[in-house]
């Protein structure tokens, strides 16, 4: 197993436990001993672990809460933090998200995460090759 494959692993139980709805394992996914911040399209930033897990709560517990996938996840290292940059579908919708994440008890867990509009993902292929 490659060092990348836990964060990528950490990276799609956030999207499984969002798909889900799942809040045991979205409270499970995040630092606990750092201060986490979360910026939701078109919201303030949140900072601190009640207001972000209050935002996970109340977007998990809405009955009109829109189907999510992830696709294109590509890891990056920063010092000694890890950032995943990747699609999120929803509906018909499309959002590029940054998923940061840092070790915690030996387990890598989100820090960050923020999500914003995108056209398309197709519309975006120049740009993501620049990024290699």
């Amino acid at each position: 197993m490659s060092e990348d494959a836990p964060v990528l692993f950490a990276n799609d139980a956030f999207y499984n436990a969002f798909a889900s709805s799942d809040m045991q394992a979205m409270e499970e996914i995040w630092v606990r001993d750092a201060q986490p911040t979360c910026v939701h399209p078109g919201w303030l930033p949140l900072v601190g672990h009640r207001q972000v897990m209050k935002s996970w709560r109340d977007i998990l517990e809405d009955r009109n809460k829109a189907e999510i996938a992830c696709s294109n996840a590509r890891l990056f290292h920063c010092g000694d933090g890890v950032y995943v940059i990747c699609h999120e579908h929803l509906d018909r919708s499309f959002l590029i998200a940054t998923n940061i994440f840092v070790r915690e008890s030996s387990a890598w867990k989100i820090k960050h995460h923020q999500a914003g509009a995108l056209l398309s993902p197709s519309r975006t292929a120049p740009t993501s090759r620049a990024l290699q």
